[in-house]
């Protein structure tokens, strides 16, 4: 089951410009060639927490069907993550999870097949904070052992600048993590924030950083992406 994943962080739509353009963030995503797209921060923080992408954008301007997750009418994601998937991806659970630390952060759970293989996947995006970080990651790899074993990945934005990685050491026990690349700031990319992790059943074959015209203006960080397929590490 070879599938791409990716990761983009979208800054509620707004660009280096500081113009909120939904559409130059989807045409971004289309050009991911992606089976299956985390994003972050996808809805506005604060009121009704609107979707900077309404649901329609979604179906008339996007080859993506959308993982529902929101609790409020006008929003489309969970403390801003959501979850993309191609329309021949099928949907077999969801949950989402509210994790701790002094801001509100969230990560959302879906279980999916395609071509009767089943697969996990995890949308993040971590607190500032490393005390944070590390108990949000142990928050959800618990989560995870409460569930019936998947092949499983993890993206987002992790929020780690740290070159070593010592502070994602929940993670690192069952996963392997990776950083595709520079991905923060877009406009000189120097930090490895957005990262895809992976359990033991699946091998990465490709993994990078999508630079063109449009992701180097539409939002502050860049997307990541990664080809994986069920195999042993």
């Amino acid at each position: 089951m070879p599938l791409r994943v990716a990761s983009y962080n979208i800054r509620k739509s707004v660009g280096r410009d500081f113009k909120r353009d939904p559409m130059r963030v989807l045409k971004v995503m289309e050009n991911l060639n992606a089976d299956i797209i985390a994003l972050q921060e996808v809805d506005r923080r604060f009121g009704s927490k609107e979707s900077s992408i309404s649901r329609q954008m979604f179906v008339d301007h996007s080859r993506f069907g959308l993982v529902e997750f929101s609790v409020r009418p006008q929003s489309v994601g969970w403390h801003g993550n959501a979850i993309l998937l191609g329309k021949d991806i099928d949907i077999l659970d969801r949950n989402k999870l509210t994790l701790p630390g002094l801001e509100p952060r969230g990560a959302i759970v879906v279980d999916l097949a395609k071509d009767s293989t089943a697969l996990r996947v995890i949308g993040l995006h971590l607190g500032l904070f490393k005390r944070d970080r590390k108990k949000q990651l142990a928050e959800i790899t618990g989560f995870l052992e409460s569930l019936t074993p998947l092949p499983t990945v993890i993206m987002g934005d992790f929020n780690e600048w740290s070159r070593r990685e010592r502070n994602l050491g929940a993670l690192q026990q069952g996963f392997s993590v990776h950083s595709p690349g520079h991905s923060f700031p877009s406009s000189k990319p120097m930090a490895k924030l957005d990262k895809i992790a992976i359990s033991p059943e699946l091998l990465m074959t490709d993994k990078g950083v999508h630079h063109c015209k449009d992701s180097k203006m539409a939002s502050d960080h860049l997307p990541v992406w990664a080809d994986i397929a069920t195999g042993q590490t």
